[in-house]
C-alpha cells in the first residue's frame, strides 16, 4: 500500500516522483516520508536521472501532514512519532539539497504546510495557475517544519515570512510569483506539457556543470563574496577540461546543439 502512495517514473533523463494520496490532498501518511527519502537517495546515485520532478496526484500538490493522525497522537500524549516524522522530513530536505541533480517542484494544486515547504526545498518551482499556497501550521497551533524557517525567509525576507507564517493566509500562484517563490506559472491546461519541456531542457544540460551551479548558488546565497569567488575558481578549473565543456565549445564553434554526456 505504501508503495502506491508514491509513484516513481524515469523517462528521458527525468525522474518523476508523484505523491499519490489524492483523496487526502496527498497529505503525508506513514511510510510516505520513508519512501520519498529512499527514492531521492536512489535518484542521487543514478546517473541516468539528470533532473528530478516532484508533483502530486489529483488536484493537490501536498497538504502537508495528516492532521487526523496527529490528533490521535495528541489524544495519546505521544510526541515520539511526531519527532520521528520530523527527523525523516529533515533527512528528505537535506538529501534534496545535497543532490547533484536539479529538482523541480511541479505544483499542480494546493501546497500547504509541510507540502509548501517541500516545494520550497526544491531548486526551482513551476506552478499551475490553479495552485494555492499557505504556511498553514499556525491555523492548528503548530510551528513550521520541513525546513520552512530557513527556506521561506531566504526567498521572501524576514518580515514577509513572519506575516505568512503568523497569519497562515492562503495566496494564489500569481502572488507566489510576485513574492519570488516561483520560477513560472502556467495555464493549468498547459501545465504538464510545460513542466515536461522545462525538465527535459535541464536533463539535456551538462550534468557536472549543473551540479556545480546548484552548489555554487546555494553557497553564494549564504556565504561571503570571497567564498563565492574562491568556489568559482575551483569549480571552473574542474569543469574547464571536462568532456562536456569540450563538447559545448565545439558545438558553439560548429553552430550546432551540444550533446552532453552522463557526467560519469
Amino acid at each position: 500500500m505504501n508503495e502506491q502512495r508514491l509513484l516513481v517514473d524515469i523517462e528521458d533523463g527525468v525522474g518523476t516522483i508523484t505523491l499519490n494520496r489524492p483523496e487526502a490532498m496527498n497529505a503525508f501518511a506513514d511510510g510516505m516520508r520513508e519512501r520519498l527519502l529512499e527514492t531521492l537517495e536512489s535518484f542521487a546515485d543514478d546517473s541516468t536521472v539528470r533532473c528530478v520532478v516532484i508533483t502530486g496526484a489529483g488536484k493537490a500538490f501536498c497538504a502537508g501532514g495528516d492532521i487526523v493522525s496527529m490528533a490521535v497522537l495528541q489524544d495519546d500524549n505521544d510526541t515520539e512519532v511526531v519527532e520521528d516524522r520530523m527527523t525523516r522530513a529533515a533527512r528528505v530536505i537535506q538529501t534534496m539539497r545535497g543532490m547533484r541533480q536539479p529538482i523541480i517542484a511541479a505544483i499542480n494544486g494546493a501546497a500547504a504546510g509541510g507540502g509548501m515547504n517541500l516545494a520550497l526545498a526544491c531548486d526551482m518551482r513551476l506552478a499551475s495557475d490553479r495552485a494555492i499556497f499557505a504556511e498553514s501550521f499556525v491555523k492548528i497551533g503548530l510551528v513550521p517544519d520541513w525546513g520552512g524557517f530557513s527556506l521561506l525567509p531566504q526567498l521572501v525576507g524576514t518580515a514577509k515570512a513572519m506575516e505568512l507564517m503568523m497569519l497562515g493566509d492562503r495566496f494564489d500562484a500569481a502572488e507566489a510569483l510576485r513574492l519570488g517563490l516561483l520560477n513560472h506559472v502556467y495555464s493549468h491546461n498547459e501545465f504538464a506539457r510545460e513542466v515536461t519541456r522545462f525538465a527535459q531542457r535541464l536533463a539535456a544540460g551538462p550534468p557536472e556543470t549543473l551540479a556545480r551551479i546548484k552548489q555554487g548558488v546555494y553557497l553564494g546565497a549564504q556565504e561571503s563574496l570571497a567564498d563565492g569567488l574562491a568556489y568559482e575558481y575551483r569549480a571552473q578549473r574542474q569543469v574547464f577540461l571536462s568532456d562536456d565543456a569540450r563538447e559545448g565549445m565545439r558545438a558553439f564553434v560548429e553552430k550546432r546543439t551540444p550533446e552532453f554526456g552522463s557526467g560519469d
